[in-house]
């Protein structure tokens, strides 16, 4: 397992350029960080290879709805502009969403649908729209995250909130760059059966991301019991990432060596 970090979670107290260098310490080489068009990614990219680091993934937060279809030029001309990005500076990985999610008074909000559209209209139009743009993708290294979102702080409602739609979503588009980001954040916040996810989608999920709740700081300082999650990881056989998309409650030194020491030692 190799552990990647989150710039927008990590080592807050300094500008984001100067935390490429400070995961780097820590021995952390895939970074990962949200809303690409709010970042300097030529700055970021070149920081990330002054130090030996790789931009593991990002999202951009203007892609649109999938889940309605009046915005279906839009998220075809995103994705584009988003596979132009991540080829031009080495993104791995780039996450897509059901919803587009603005911040509204400093709050997550699910923006308004243009329609009164039922779900199914509204899933069947993410698959048409998904498979469009596959198309664009396998003309790319690039891979695409699926992450379902919670419903619990991200007001308005989330077409794809739960594990088992997502992997319903992967599997009906069956495309090899097409992936599903296991969040146990997301995923207890929403509908639990972490462990039954791990298992019944043990197939589709190249990363695995441990932010306890309801805090989402590091494993340990919630409700979740991540020392049976880790050995539930290790019958399974994971040897993917480890995405450590969380705010640290102290140090975060301390706070690496006590998440290593629950996913690596046996």
């Amino acid at each position: 397992m190799e552990f990647t970090g989150y710039l927008d979670f990590w080592f807050t107290d300094r500008p984001l350029l100067q935390r490429v260098e400070a995961f780097a310490e820590l021995g952390v080489k895939r970074l990962d960080v949200w809303c690409w068009r709010l970042v300097d990614m030529a700055a970021l990219s070149a920081e990330c290879k002054n130090n030996g680091c790789v931009i593991n993934s990002t999202f951009d937060d203007q892609m649109g709805s999938l889940a309605d279809p009046a915005d279906n030029e839009l998220t075809l001309r995103s994705w584009a502009e988003s596979l132009e990005m991540a080829e031009k500076y080495g993104v791995e990985h780039l996450f897509i969403f059901s919803n587009q999610v603005d911040i509204v008074n400093g709050k997550e909000w699910t923006r308004r649908l243009s329609h009164n559209f039922t779900e199914a209209e509204q899933y069947s139009n993410l698959l048409d729209q998904t498979e469009k743009i596959m198309k664009l993708v396998e003309q790319t290294k690039v891979e695409i995250w699926v992450e379902a979102l919670n419903q619990f702080h991200i007001q308005g409602g989330v077409l794809v909130h739960d594990h088992d739609l997502a992997a319903h979503w992967i599997r009906h588009i069956n495309h090899p760059q097409l992936r599903l980001a296991f969040d146990c954040y997301h995923q207890q916040r929403t509908a639990g059966n972490i462990m039954y996810g791990m298992e019944a989608y043990q197939d589709l999920y190249p990363t695995f991301h441990v932010g306890d709740v309801p805090t989402r700081q590091e494993p340990g300082t919630g409700e979740l019991n991540f020392p049976n999650i880790v050995k539930k990881l290790r019958e399974l056989n994971y040897d993917g990432l480890i995405g450590m998309e969380f705010r640290p409650s102290t140090d975060e030194k301390v706070v690496f060596e006590r998440v290593k020491k629950i996913f690596l030692e046996e």
